[in-house]
């Protein structure tokens, strides 16, 4: 301790202190207290000494008073809340700045323009979604078995060879010009295949040499070559993947978050405390779009029943739906450049994180030594890969209910919208779910929904023959009814990760110490994100080429989803327990640091340099006589 405030009796600080400058300090403003600064006489020189009982003391007045737990850190005056009407008039009052609503404008100026981006990012993350699939899906020659190849063999190494290209390009352009290099050869693809490339690709798709390679090899290899039969629709495929996980989470986020590492500055596009506040609001912007993209699919997919005979109608739909992923694009780019323009942003701090770099064998290693990383991972792979099975599965019962492009589309539109309204009702219901029922009911959640729906889609998928009379009272076919719980499942799935999965897996982190939380995360990164999104693609890979078809492996695919289901609740189980014990723990600690938030006083003795009091907590020497004086005496330092 290098700074010891010299009087009687233990003061202790207030809550939130205010801070007030050096000097001058205002007339009498400590005189009910302390003696006047005026009387006080620094000694020649600055340094610290030892006395009788081991404690340092302070000579002179330093102005980098350092307190318990702070190491090198200007630290001004604090005043007491006593003293804050001395003279009725504060040093320095800080200009309050206007405000709308209650919100500052200057604030104002930065979310209004990022919430835009978010919206009009993610209406357009909506329709190339759903347009996606309606193409490799629904094409001549193709069905839901092209899915599980084109994720693994084309989707993924694009997506790295993208990331590799985008840090290449990150060393060499500054961050404004590494956004548009990035975004506009996007925006310029999907309207040239709306106009372009779609309507030509009668023309350059292989299709007599597909049917030629079919017949060769037979029908379980139906979607690898699918994949070269129709490679200009694979191409908007991994295109409109990658704009969810680029232009999202890589460009958004990042332009958002720009500053993270300089988290003690206030020089951030968002600062901690307005993320925490406009966030939450983003998300809910996010599910708003879905509604309204929604809405946007399904109105030009009906655009057919309009048309006259022989008219393409699903390249009408195509045209007008990528002109408003273009016009969306401009308007993402305008809102960047305006924020660019007219809010402050922050420098390139050359401090950075310390991340570790943790190759897959290290990543490995360290999930098997910890249990607790060890379910958490068991929660993200487990969630990949089931969401996976139901899905394809689930797609490939839609294409043979709606084997149009337009009835497709039009059917994904509904769906979105259905997804945007629950999605938005269960985010503003999570807060309820964690407050009333706690963690472990929450992350409990996401794979019961995936159980019970999982379980009565494949039950329809397998039973529906016997369960075709009753069906049929309620108008529908068990292909029908396989199409409406399926949709259900993707529906009820999807809003629960959203708003309780995703929260409760960042949550699970909080509790950990530093190292193990770094290190887990980069692990659950490297390892686990990639063996869930790809895991489930794998295992309808081996089941088709093994059976012959995703129909045939129907009923092995149900049985793989229960196993991985049972395992997921049995590791939010475990995680819940381990994740409250450790809850428990962070929130004593909590209680014994504020217990222990009082500075002990020193009084002064006759030569100016007094010991601890024998009441101090910290530790005083045992049998030290020396006797505090009982007059109080001016400051040796503040």
């Amino acid at each position: 301790m290098e700074g010891v405030l010299q009087t009687k009796g233990l003061l202790s600080l207030p809550s939130k202190p205010k801070i007030k400058a050096f000097y001058p300090l205002p007339q009498g403003g400590l005189r009910n207290r302390f003696n006047s600064l005026s009387s006080l006489k620094p000694n020649p020189f600055n340094g610290v000494s030892l006395s009788s009982n081991g404690f340092q003391k302070v000579h002179g007045v330093d102005t980098k008073l350092q307190l318990f737990g702070q190491k090198k850190r200007c630290f001004p005056i604090c005043k007491a809340e006593a003293a804050a009407a001395a003279d009725g008039q504060p040093l320095f009052v800080e200009k309050e700045q206007p405000k709308f609503m209650g919100i500052e404008l200057v604030t104002l100026k930065k979310i209004i323009p990022l919430g835009a981006m978010f919206f009009c990012i993610l209406f357009n993350y909506t329709i190339l979604r759903d347009t996606k699939d309606v193409l490799v899906v629904t094409a001549k020659g193709s069905s839901a078995e092209i899915i599980p190849f084109l994720k693994t063999w084309v989707n993924l190494p694009m997506a790295i060879g993208f990331m590799l290209l985008y840090t290449k390009l990150a060393n060499v352009l500054s961050k404004e010009a590494l956004f548009y290099t990035v975004i506009l050869p996007f925006i310029a693809f999907f309207g040239a295949f709306g106009f372009v490339l779609y309507p030509l690709s009668n023309y350059f798709h292989p299709t007599a040499f597909a049917d030629k390679l079919l017949n060769t090899l037979g029908p379980r290899f139906l979607g690898p070559i699918a994949i070269l039969r129709i490679w200009s629709f694979c191409l908007f495929y991994v295109m409109a993947e990658l704009w969810g996980s680029v232009v999202v989470s890589v460009l958004f986020w990042g332009f958002a978050n720009q500053g993270e590492e300089a988290r003690r500055y206030s020089t951030r596009i968002t600062t901690v405390d307005e993320a925490k506040r406009f966030y939450p609001l983003f998300g809910l912007g996010a599910n708003v779009a879905l509604i309204f993209s929604g809405r946007t699919v399904k109105y030009f997919s009906s655009l057919r029943s309009s048309l006259g005979p022989g008219v393409d109608g699903w390249a009408i739909s195509l045209k007008g739906m990528m002109s408003i992923v273009v016009m969306m694009g401009g308007a993402i780019c305008f809102f960047y450049w305006w924020v660019n323009r007219n809010v402050a942003l922050p420098t390139r701090s050359k401090k950075k994180k310390v991340k570790p770099n943790m190759t897959t064998m290290e990543s490995l290693k360290f999930l098997v030594s910890s249990k607790y990383i060890r379910d958490l991972a068991t929660l993200v792979v487990a969630y990949g890969i089931s969401i996976n099975l139901v899905e394809v599965t689930w797609k490939s019962k839609l294409k043979a209910q709606f084997p149009s492009p337009n009835e497709y589309s039009s059917f994904m539109g509904d769906f979105s919208t259905a997804t945007g309204i629950a999605t938005f009702t269960m985010m503003l219901l999570s807060q309820w779910i964690f407050d009333k029922y706690g963690w472990g009911a929450a992350a409990k959640i996401t794979p019961t929904v995936l159980l019970l729906t999982g379980v009565g889609f494949f039950s329809l998928l397998l039973f529906g023959a016997p369960l075709a009379p009753t069906l049929a009272k309620f108008g529908m076919t068990p292909l029908l009814a396989a199409v409406y719980v399926g949709a259900i499942q993707n529906i009820f799935s999807k809003s629960a990760k959203y708003s309780l999965f995703d929260p409760c897996k960042e949550m699970a982190y909080i509790p950990l110490d530093e190292d193990t939380k770094v290190k887990g995360k980069a692990a659950i990164d490297v390892v686990c994100n990639p063996l869930g999104k790809s895991g489930g693609a794998l295992i309808q890979q081996f089941m088709i080429l093994t059976f012959g078809s995703l129909a045939s492996s129907t009923p092995y695919l149900g049985g793989v989803l229960l196993v991985i289901v049972l395992a997921w609740l049995g590791a939010a189980k475990s995680l819940d327990g381990q994740f409250t014990q450790l809850r428990q723990e962070e929130d004593l600690e909590k209680e014994m640091e504020r217990a222990s938030l009082k500075i002990p006083v020193v009084s002064q003795n006759e030569n100016g340099n007094g010991p601890l009091s024998s009441g101090s907590s910290l530790n005083p020497a045992e049998g030290d006589s020396t006797n505090a004086s009982s007059e109080p005496s001016s400051p040796r330092s503040l």
